[in-house]
């Protein structure tokens, strides 16, 4: 039995014995198990109502923390019950064909394929709007609460010392293992997978790793002390004391999650999502270490078809004579590494650097690796559901750049990387199982 759906559209609605709401024309959308999930959750969409063999339009539409609009939609024809089930009835046409249960949710895409989903405020949940449409009139609505925070979870905003970020913490008391999360979206930390993270019992710090740099000034350096500090904070806090700590980064970041490992103590385990093997972009620091950053050729620079600048073979090769020095010596951890990479990512050979990482680790007889690969997928390997980025700005090339892959592909990545995280942070750090899809 469907669940209770919440629909927002008033003009058309009224109120039924049971508060479910629903159009005067008889149509319904269903969402099961319920309209609220969490973000990386999915859902059951049908629609019931419609005469027999009716062909309908669905349409989805999300709207991103900068008033970004996206949007999807596909054509169906209702069964001899005038039914249209998403998990069972194919798609004729629109952003997708074919049987796509999510569909609706893993196509949505801006006018503009230069366009990045933001998701700031993980505090409010985000709002996909589901329409049907008969001759192009909206004869039935509902809204699907994708949220990012379960119940009891705390954010609490970080203002300490040098370091700049946020904290999520799962309810209870712990103790709970914990994650520094280095991944920086435009300047600041990007909390939806913190906060996804901390509904699986982890404590994770969400962290702007240039918050301690003057925005107005050009970064020459990184110092990695400051990761130190931000690990030691994480280790100090009550509910993780005494536990395993592990870093999780993708892009420029997951560098610098290879150089924490390799030169910062107690790191249990290391996701790199679509990072470098080598030291990239500036030098990095610790005490008497210095590795010099691998640069890039701009002269390998190329334009697609679309007129979008392709970076992905301008990096130097960091196996090459002059760049060995840049290499980051992973073998010196004495944690676990996970390597993500998507074969057809153009923000950089990301595939290259993963195996080249693996390669070294197995030279100096370790074995503490795994080695995750996704023949079409892009670079933003994120949480389930996040509506792929085929174009976005890119802050070190100074232009909008081409990031690769092909949107279904990269959410059925998305999906199955999302669980291979959970389920080797779970087994190299350890956390409680929580039921938090009842603690909407």
């Amino acid at each position: 039995m469907l669940s209770v759906v919440k629909f927002v559209f008033r003009p058309f609605a009224r109120k039924t014995p049971c508060a479910k709401m629903q159009y005067t024309t008889g149509v319904n959308i269903g969402l099961s198990p319920s309209y609220k999930c969490s973000f990386e959750d999915p859902v059951h969409v049908t629609v019931s109502g419609l005469n027999p063999q009716q062909r309908v339009d669905l349409r989805s539409k999300i709207t991103d923390d900068n008033g970004l609009v996206f949007t999807a939609s596909a054509t169906y024809k209702a069964d001899d019950s005038g039914q249209v089930d998403l998990s069972r009835h194919p798609s004729l046409g629109g952003s997708f064909t074919g049987v796509e249960p999510m569909g609706l949710f893993w196509s949505l895409k801006a006018d503009e394929q230069s366009r990045k989903f933001a998701k700031t405020d993980v505090t409010r949940p985000a709002l996909v709007d589901i329409e049907v449409l008969s001759n192009d009139k909206v004869i039935a609505k509902a809204t699907n609460e994708r949220h990012c925070m379960a119940k009891g979870v705390r954010r609490v905003p970080l203002t300490e010392g040098r370091i700049r970020g946020v904290l999520f913490m799962p309810p209870g008391t712990g103790p709970f293992p914990g994650i520094l999360d280095t991944y920086v979206f435009r300047g600041g930390p990007f909390e939806l997978r913190a906060a996804l993270l901390a509904k699986q019992g982890f404590a994770v710090l969400a962290l702007a790793f240039h918050g301690y740099q003057d925005t107005h000034k050009k970064a020459e350096k990184i110092d990695l002390e400051f990761f130190e500090e931000s690990i030691t904070f994480l280790r100090q806090q009550p509910e993780v004391k005494g536990q395993k700590i592990g870093l999780i980064s993708i892009s420029k970041s997951g560098d610098l999650a290879l150089s924490m490992a390799s030169f910062l103590s107690g790191i249990s385990a290391t996701v790199c999502i679509n990072g470098c093997n080598a030291n990239t972009l500036l030098p990095i620091h610790y005490k008497d270490i210095c590795l010099p950053p691998l640069l890039w050729d701009t002269g390998k620079i190329k334009m697609t078809p679309s007129g979008i600048l392709d970076v992905g073979d301008v990096m130097h090769d960091p196996m090459s004579k002059e760049y060995l020095p840049c290499v980051i010596p992973i073998e010196r951890a004495t944690g676990s590494f996970m390597f993500i990479m998507s074969e057809a990512d153009r923000n950089w050979q990301s595939a290259y650097y993963a195996r080249l990482a693996c390669d070294r680790l197995k030279a100096h007889g370790k074995n503490n690796y795994e080695l995750v690969a996704y023949e079409k997928a892009g670079h933003f390997i994120e949480v389930p559901y996040m509506p792929f980025c085929l174009a976005n700005y890119h802050a070190a090339a100074g232009h909008v750049v081409y990031f690769g892959g092909e949107p279904k592909a990269h959410s059925e990545a998305q999906l199955d990387a999302w669980s291979k995280i959970l389920n080797f942070f779970k087994k190299h750090l350890g956390a409680a199982d929580y039921n938090y899809k009842s603690m909407l």
